[in-house]
């Protein structure tokens, strides 16, 4: 891949969002942004990111994220338009799942003791839903959502002083969910499927508006979720523990990085009465089967029309790719690195974050396959963010770096002294406050 390869699909970006922009610094500054995200900073931050891009302070970052005129939703538009325009397919499937960023304190918006799969427990976090893109060709994020427990849309005060606008209310995970779902098909987002894991299969809300979209899906479900079939509602477990076993077939869920990822895999049909009243297509339980451990997994499944086992399997394995989205886009794009409180700069980080893994995963499905004599594999993300670092990295200036050292020297002597004074002007621990 050429210098000029790169250059070009970041024009090619730049020139999507330029016209949310109306004046020229702020889309000069969203390009070196979008470079900093993906520079591989040992910390990447508003100070760091324009230190990387030549400025003499942090002070033009932070208002593009906090003061700047531009709407993230709009730039959300064109971040979809851009991975369709490349990585579009009838059969794509749409993968929701959440992520969670641990914090600390209480005034970040959304922050909250909760339960995140980062930390695999409860933990002080800050939690959203995401919507991933994922065709034959590639996937990528298109869309987000950011969780507001009900300790926060039930405190007005604690909202406002966040940034949250007044009309936002509590809303579930799942809600969010068919909120984002519907946004990209209203927007003509070429997709046939949806994935998601338990949080989303339990919803009968959001699997009848699948059904009523005709958008097939495969949504994990916990094993004792209660299933209706011809004998009656039974647990998952249960309906699996009867089955025979010439009913198991071995398939492969997708290509991993160790080879494919074959797993036993058994269908049982099932009624959904909550989700498709009318019986309008066919349900049923998908369940999985390690092959070493014999731990199971299950899935409620759905298809306007008939399928084959193999294409429900296809669908369950997609969903593990936004996991690996989460991934990239935390290691190349700086997805969780933020260190923003409000809810404006929030939602533009993350979009920012989000258009940056993009341009990362459009790039890397678009380039020719190597010659299969040269021995290569094809280029990858990460690849492709170290060609792309390479060719629009300015070489620094022993003055620019001597110039950040003192800005930062100074800054920190401030904050030093300001600390010193809140110090002295508290009450010490041992002193008894009179009050009147």
């Amino acid at each position: 891949m050429k210098s000029g390869t790169v250059q070009a699909g970041l024009d090619e970006v730049m020139a999507r969002v330029a016209p949310r922009f109306a004046r020229v610094e702020p889309r000069r500054r969203v390009r070196a942004f979008m470079a900093g995200l993906l520079a591989g900073l040992p910390r990447t931050n508003c100070w760091t990111i324009a230190e990387h891009a030549g400025d003499a302070s942090p002070d033009g970052m932070q208002h593009l994220l906090a003061g700047a005129v531009w709407d993230a939703q709009a730039v959300r538009e064109d971040l979809r338009g851009y991975v369709v325009e490349h990585l579009g397919d009838p059969d794509a499937v749409l993968v929701i799942d959440e992520t969670g960023d641990l914090k600390k304190g209480a005034a970040t918006v959304g922050v909250q003791r909760q339960y995140t799969g980062t930390a695999g427990r409860v933990e002080n976090a800050q939690v959203a839903v995401y919507l991933a893109y994922a065709s034959r060709a590639g996937y990528a994020f298109i869309d987000r959502a950011l969780y507001l427990p009900r300790s926060w849309t039930a405190d007005a005060a604690r909202c406002a002083a966040a940034g949250v606008p007044k009309d936002v209310q509590f809303t579930t995970k799942p809600s969010q969910a068919k909120e984002m779902i519907a946004r990209a098909l209203d927007a003509g987002t070429p997709a046939r499927w949806a994935a998601g894991d338990e949080v989303y299969g339990a919803d009968p809300g959001l699997r009848k508006e699948l059904v009523r979209r005709r958008i097939g899906y495969v949504l994990a479900v916990a094993k004792d979720h209660p299933i209706s079939t011809g004998i009656g509602a039974r647990r998952a477990d249960e309906l699996a523990g009867r089955l025979p076993k010439h009913a198991w077939q071995r398939i492969s869920a997708g290509a991993g990085a160790k080879g494919e990822r074959f797993y036993d895999w058994a269908l049982i049909d099932t009624v959904d009465a909550a989700a498709d009243p009318d019986r309008t297509g066919r349900h049923w339980l998908l369940i999985r089967r390690n092959r070493r451990t014999g731990k199971l997994a299950y899935y409620r499944a759905y298809s306007a029309t008939p399928v084959p086992l193999a294409a429900l399997v296809r669908v369950a394995g997609t969903r593990w790719q936004i996991e690996e989205s989460f991934q990239s886009s935390k290691e190349l794009a700086a997805l969780d690195e933020h260190q923003v409180r409000r809810w404006d700069s929030w939602h533009r980080w993350t979009i920012l974050a989000m258009l940056a893994h993009a341009f990362l995963s459009v790039m890397t499905a678009t380039q020719p396959p190597p010659d299969p004599a040269s021995g290569l594999i094809p280029l990858t993300r990460n690849e492709i963010r170290r060609l792309f670092t390479a060719a629009i990295t300015p070489i620094q200036r022993a003055a620019q770096v001597l110039r950040w050292s003192t800005w930062r020297r100074r800054h920190q002597a401030r904050s030093r002294a300001s600390h010193h004074r809140r110090q002295t002007t508290a009450p010490h621990d041992h002193e008894v406050r009179l009050e009147y």
